[in-house]
Formats: C-alpha cells, sequence, structure tokens
C-alpha cells in the first residue's frame, strides 16, 4: 500500500503555521508499512485541491488530508472532495447530531455556521470527531480510499487513533517500517558518511543515510520486513554496527540532545558542571537548563561577556586579556579554573569568541572562538585544556555550534577521547 498527505490551509501554504500533521501521519504510516510517496502543501483553494485529490487517488491506495474542515468560507476541502467525486454535497444527519451535542455538552449554542460542517460529498461517509465541531470524512475516488481529517493536531491525532488506523489494520500491508535516527556533533557529513563505509549500500535493508542540521549529523536507519520482530531486530543491529563504527561523537538516538546526554553521563559518573560563558551569553545554561533535573549536576553559569566581570568573577587576570586578548586559549583557561574554583563542581567549560557580524580581525575573524575545559581530580585541579574552532555561519549559527561544541567537549574528556578529532577544531591550548 502507498500513501498521499494532503495538508489544506492557506496559513500552511504562506509559512504562517509550521505543518506539524504531515511528519506525524508519514511517521504513523510507515509504522504499519505504508509507504507515502510525496506530500503536498494546499491553499485554501477548491480548485487547487480538487485537482490534488484527483491526482493523489490516481498515484497511491491511500489518501490523507488535514485541514479545511471549518465552518467558515474558505474551509473548502468538502467542496472540493465533492468536485474530485464528481458528486453534490448533502446534509448528513448524523454528523449534525454529532455537532449539535457538542455544542450542548459544553452549554454552549451551536453558531448556523457549523452547519455547513454536516456536508458530505453523496456516497461518502462521516468520521466522528471526540475533540472538535468538524467530522471527518471517509470516501472512494478511483483505487484511493481517503479519510479527510481536521487540521487541528490533537483532533487530528484523535480521529486516526479511532477512526483511520483500525481501518488499516483491517485491509494489512504486508510491510512492517521501522525507523529510527542516531544522532552526531563534532564530524561534518562527508566525515561521517566515510566512516558509515559500506553500511550506507543503498541496496541493502536496513536502509542507511545522513541528513545534516545546526552541525548535528543524524544518521537515519529504515528497516523493511513482513514481520515487526524482524524489522525491530534487523533495526537495533544497523543502528548498533552504526554507533560502533561512529564511537564518541554519538550522542543520542532520535530526539535525544546532546545536553541531555551530557547530563545523563554526569550523573552515571556520580560528577557535576559548571559554566562560564563570554559569545554565547548564557546558551549552554539554557541548553542544560531546558532538561528537567538538571540541577542536581549543573551548578551553574556565570555569564561574564565583558573583560572587567571575567576578572571581577572568575579572577582572569586583567595582564592576561591584555596580553593574549579575550578570544584566546589564555583566557578560556582562566575563566575554565575560575569557575571550578568558585563552583566547586568537578568540571567546568568557558568559552569566548567572536560571534560577529562585527568584531573580527585578520588575526582572529568572525567564527573564532576559544572554549576550555577544568577538570577536578583528587580534589586538585591538575588539568586545564582550551581548543580554538572556526565556525561558519551567521552570529547565531556561530553561538550554537559553539555552545554544541562546548558540551560535546565535556563528553569526550569524560570519556578520554580526543578533541582534536572535531571537524571546527584547529588549535589547541594546554596549561598543565
Amino acid at each position: 500500500m502507498q500513501a498521499v498527505i494532503l495538508s489544506i490551509g492557506d496559513e500552511l501554504a504562506l509559512g504562517q503555521t509550521v505543518d506539524t500533521n504531515t511528519a506525524y501521519l508519514a511517521a504513523r504510516l510507515a509504522e504499519r508499512g505504508i509507504k507515502t510517496l510525496y506530500h503536498q502543501t494546499l491553499a485554501d483553494d477548491e480548485t487547487l485541491i480538487a485537482g490534488a485529490l484527483s491526482d493523489a487517488s490516481v498515484a497511491a491506495d491511500l489518501v490523507l488530508v488535514t485541514g479545511g474542515l471549518g465552518p467558515t468560507k474558505d474551509d473548502l476541502t468538502r467542496q472540493a472532495l465533492a468536485r474530485a467525486m464528481g458528486v453534490e454535497l448533502h446534509e448528513d444527519a448524523e454528523s449534525l447530531k454529532q455537532i449539535e451535542a457538542f455544542f450542548a455538552g459544553r452549554s454552549k449554542p451551536m453558531s448556523e455556521s457549523n452547519r455547513v460542517q454536516a456536508l458530505l460529498p453523496v456516497g461518502s461517509t462521516g468520521i466522528k470527531n471526540d475533540r472538535g465541531t468538524a467530522p471527518g470524512i471517509r470516501a472512494t475516488l478511483g483505487k484511493a480510499t481517503i479519510f479527510v481529517m481536521p487540521g487541528v493536531p490533537h483532533e487530528m491525532r484523535g480521529m486516526y487513533d479511532a477512526a483511520v488506523l483500525p481501518a488499516l489494520e483491517q485491509s494489512g500491508s504486508g510491510m512492517v517500517i521501522l525507523t529510527t535516527k542516531i544522532n552526531t556533533f563534532g564530524l561534518g557529513e562527508s566525515a561521517v558518511g566515510q566512516m558509515l563505509g559500506d553500511l550506507m549500500d543503498r541496496n541493502s535493508n536496513p536502509t542507511v543515510g545522513t541528513t545534516v542540521a545546526g552541525g548535528i549529523v543524524s544518521v537515519r536507519i529504515r528497516s523493511e520486513f513482513p514481520d515487526p520482530g524482524g524489522a525491530r531486530q534487523q533495526l537495533e543491529t544497523t543502528a548498533a554496527a552504526v554507533e560502533k563504527r561512529l564511537g564518541a561523537i554519538v550522542f543520542g538516538r532520535d530526539e535525544q540532545t546532546l545536553a541531555a546526554t551530557l547530563l545523563d553521563e554526569l550523573r552515571t559518573a556520580g560528577l557535576t558542571i559548571a559554566t562560564a560563558e563570554s559569545c554565547t551569553g548564557g546558551l549552554i545554561g539554557t541548553m542544560l537548563t531546558d532538561i528537567p533535573g538538571s540541577s542536581d549536576v549543573y551548578a551553574g553559569d556565570w555569564v561574564t561577556y565583558t573583560n572587567a566581570m571575567k576578572v571581577s568573577q572568575l579572577g582572569v587576570p586583567t595582564e592576561l586579556i591584555e596580553t593574549h586578548g579575550a578570544v584566546s586559549g589564555q583566557t578560556v583557561c582562566a575563566m575554565a579554573a575560575g569557575a571550578l574554583e568558585r563552583s566547586s563542581a568537578d568540571i567546568a567549560l568557558s568559552v569566548s569568541g567572536i560571534a560577529g557580524p562585527g568584531g573580527g580581525t585578520p588575526d582572529k575573524p568572525v567564527g573564532t572562538v576559544w572554549l576550555g575545559i577544568a577538570s577536578r581530580r583528587a580534589g586538585v585541579v591538575p588539568h586545564v585544556e582550551a581548543v580554538m574552532a572556526k565556525f561558519p555561519g551567521d552570529r547565531a549559527s556561530v553561538r550554537n555550534r559553539a555552545a554544541m561544541c562546548a558540551l560535546q567537549m565535556a563528553r569526550l574528556h569524560l570519556s578520554g577521547a580526543s578533541f582534536n578529532d572535531m571537524t571546527w577544531v584547529i588549535r589547541t591550548h594546554n596549561n598543565d
């Protein structure tokens, strides 16, 4: 079975609202072994929607549509479906009854405009909506079964579980598709691909591919087999092989964040961490404290944006900054050591750089960032180290990658791996 997903709405076509429904539906279909051929986003235009429905019904066995079932004049999905089917709309008594019951249950009068939501193409059937006023529609067009659901995400998901999924389970697809995503940070996409080598053979099952966003290279694995057990076993076997080849740069699967992984690893090691930031302006601390429960291992953050703050809050010697500059290995080492001493944490991270768009020099262009780490061992501070990196992109990109790089540095430090293998690192400074 193959599917097409159509998302309806001016707000989606104009980019005013992010379409989360399509990603949800495509993933859920894959769980049933149903491959989505394409997604299409359409404005509220009856002719356009009708044409898309006709095309989809030729291309696929299953068409899922979200949006355009509201009570206003720009909600045109039901009219477009009727046009594609070559039939008229009629008022469905059961659908009208459900809409009236929705308002009665909330002690509110039903507007006359809501009555239009009970209109269905002749030959179609209504789908009960337990979470809103708009009934869904089930219809047949050509070889395709069409399910039309509300665009409101929680209404759509409830209708999918209650009406669409049971119908798909009855039809059966003969295959199960399972997916996972392994996230890495520190190497570019080409380097990750080279390390994976034969695992990325496109004729293999499971299939392995890479995508990159915000410096995070994700390895996507898809396992397609006739039975769930086989699909799961092959998925896990391939995922384990990917993780083994990529080693310490792997920080988690699916939606696991780098910050959450670091916090988990600190808990396992029984260690705490503090941070001292300049160009990132507290972004590292934000990433860590976005994770509930981070206070058990995260001591806190110093945002020392000016040189005076670096001196007064972290004890960085004035003459050190005057000699080497705020963006230097010496300064971030002193920042990390100061944060470690004042926080009593086991590890401290520091960062200072030139995020742009101005402030760069020939020796230190925009994107130059020094990152420091200090660790406490046996009650003393024997090791302070820094690396210089050059990050591409605009101010937000430089700041985000610097913060991510600092978190990954802490993970690599915990595992004993080298910082120098990361793509952006070009120079090191050691204060031992």
